[in-house]
């Protein structure tokens, strides 16, 4: 039994040397794609702020409307016209 043991044990040390050489390699790879990735993320994590305070977007848009009417106008129709094709497509899933 203890042999078994033993010989399991000698697997698992192979298999976890195995295992971080390959997260090595592909750390060394993927080294090119962490900034990118880095500022992927963050521009997600600005969508999600802006997407759940929406007392922020608001008055931003209440002061466009304010100073800038016409653009305002042409803002809200462009996303009135986004909002209902998004919903639309998510219908079609």
């Amino acid at each position: 039994m203890s042999l078994k043991l033993a010989d399991l044990q000698a697997r698992q040390r192979l298999l976890q040397e195995r295992a971080a050489q390959e997260r090595a390699d592909f750390a060394l790879h993927f080294q090119p794609l962490e900034k990118p990735l880095s500022w992927a993320d963050k521009g997600i994590d600005a969508f999600n702020f802006v997407k759940s305070s929406p007392i922020l977007w608001t008055s931003a848009f209440a002061v466009l409307a304010h100073y800038k009417p016409k653009l305002a106008s042409k803002v809200l129709a462009v996303g009135w016209g986004t909002m209902k094709m998004l919903k639309s497509a998510k219908n079609l899933l």
